[in-house]
């Protein structure tokens, strides 16, 4: 099972569980999430089917997403981000928000030489 050390003290999600949640406002499904991923990042992200549900049943037991729609024999199963996934999904715009302000007062007060 993936170990995802999300939000431990504070800290940063990793990008892969970001966008997983990203990917789940609307639901969706494995392959869905993944086309999603890799358009969003223009290629620079593409998860392996491991790699994802490994994430999906971490996110699952965490309940930052659920299930949705009606149990079928389908492989297909969709899922959907939690009111919890959704503050964890807020949590880390904040957080991204304050790095980025951080390094813009910084390289942004740099003067050319």
């Amino acid at each position: 099972m993936v170990n995802i050390r999300d939000n431990i003290k504070g800290g940063a999600l990793t990008e892969t569980t970001f966008l997983i949640l990203l990917a789940l406002y609307k639901p969706n499904h494995g392959y869905g999430i993944m086309q999603f991923i890799e358009e969003a990042t223009n290629g620079r992200v593409v998860l392996g089917a491991g790699t994802l549900y490994g994430a999906i049943n971490t996110l699952l037991m965490k309940k930052w997403i659920a299930p949705f729609g009606e149990e079928t024999e389908s492989r297909k199963k969709e899922y959907l981000i939690t009111d919890i996934g959704k503050q964890m999904a807020r949590k880390e715009i904040n957080r991204m928000a304050e790095v980025l302000r951080l390094a813009s007062t910084i390289i942004g007060g740099e003067k050319s030489k």
